[in-house]
């Protein structure tokens, strides 16, 4: 499976991991079989960035997304957007700035069809919005730039071992029983499974959905939620052809002869999705994007200022964020 265009990458903010992790990727591309991408950020940037790692990468310039491909194997191409001084572990509005700048040009290249898909890499939100980002992060960002309503923008984490989707995502726990409803699990599950037989070529999906309540509630003893929601959203799910059960014990999903049934598990909160999916693939999950019109993933760590810079960051996140963001555009292609 192969596609016309590049993978664009975001910069991420220049202070943070990003930039190493990508020259890394790029220096691992043979090995990892990676399908050719570019960077929109500093040529400067990324020298210095690979230089720190130790890594010799040479990084060229390119006019256009379409050069990328045929200097793609002796160099990194990068549609250079300006000079910044590399400061791994100390980001400034300068840096949130043109991370910015790299996350509309990444996009916009991915929705012209100049570039397959888009990768990002982690930004500091909070930085951001110091320079005048509205969006909560860039998942957002994405829904809006491609005309989809935030909701209908759904997050998966995907490794090796467990794909899951958190129903509600960056709020307080004590929310989440108030936010959940029949069609708010049935339209998440359904673009997941959409998803998974478009972009990851499963022809049928199996659906698992976790109950919300220790046991899903043991028949409304520890909760009503389990009877009186998720069940009704499940069975929803089964009456528009869609192979899901559930509502099941969210503790006993996760152990590996429990995953094998399943494609994708239907989580109602953050943590019973991501510390599975943590515990299990922690340096090689990816966080996807469903119900774009383009292709998004991004690697599933932040920025790391902490150790930015210091060659502690792994980079097989962002190597499996480039190889996943590949192949669902060339199964898109192919379609």
């Amino acid at each position: 499976m192969t596609c016309a265009a590049p993978i664009v990458a975001s910069l991420g903010d220049p202070a943070g991991i990003g930039p190493e992790l990508l020259c890394a990727a790029w220096a691992a591309r043979r090995a990892e079989h990676l399908a050719p991408f570019f960077v929109v950020g500093s040529r400067a940037l990324l020298e210095a960035a690979a230089r720190q790692r130790g890594l010799d990468v040479p990084v060229r310039t390119i006019d256009v997304p379409a050069d990328a491909a045929a200097c793609f194997d002796s160099a990194l191409p990068v549609l250079d957007i300006g000079t910044l001084d590399y400061t791994p572990g100390d980001p400034s509005d300068a840096g949130a700035q043109m991370a910015m700048r790299s996350l509309e040009m990444a996009t916009g290249l991915a929705r012209n069809g100049a570039a397959c898909a888009v990768m990002t890499a982690p930004i500091a939100k909070a930085r951001l919005a110091r320079v005048g980002f509205s969006q909560p992060g860039q998942t957002e960002y994405l829904a809006e730039a491609c005309g989809i309503l935030p909701r209908n923008a759904v997050m998966m984490l995907a490794g090796p071992s467990l794909r899951v989707v958190p129903v509600t995502v960056h709020v307080a726990l004590r929310d989440v029983p108030g936010l959940l409803t029949v069609e708010l699990i049935r339209t998440r599950a359904t673009i997941a499974a959409n998803a998974l037989a478009r972009d990851f070529g499963i022809t049928r999906p199996r659906l698992a959905v976790a109950g919300l309540n220790p046991h899903a509630g043991e028949d409304g003893r520890m909760g009503r939620e389990d009877m009186e929601i998720v069940a009704p959203a499940v069975e929803a799910l089964r009456t528009a052809g869609i192979d899901a059960v559930g509502p099941l014990p969210a503790d006993t999903m996760f152990h590996a002869e429990a995953r094998a049934r399943y494609d994708v598990a239907i989580c109602m909160y953050h943590d019973q999705a991501l510390v599975p999916l943590k515990a299990l693939d922690f340096d090689r999950g990816v966080n996807v994007t469903l119900g774009l019109p383009i292709v998004r993933t991004s690697p599933d760590h932040g920025t790391a200022f902490a150790i930015a810079g210091t060659g502690e960051a792994r980079e097989g996140a962002t190597i499996a964020a480039l190889r996943m963001a590949g192949e669902c555009a060339a199964r898109r292609a192919d379609a």
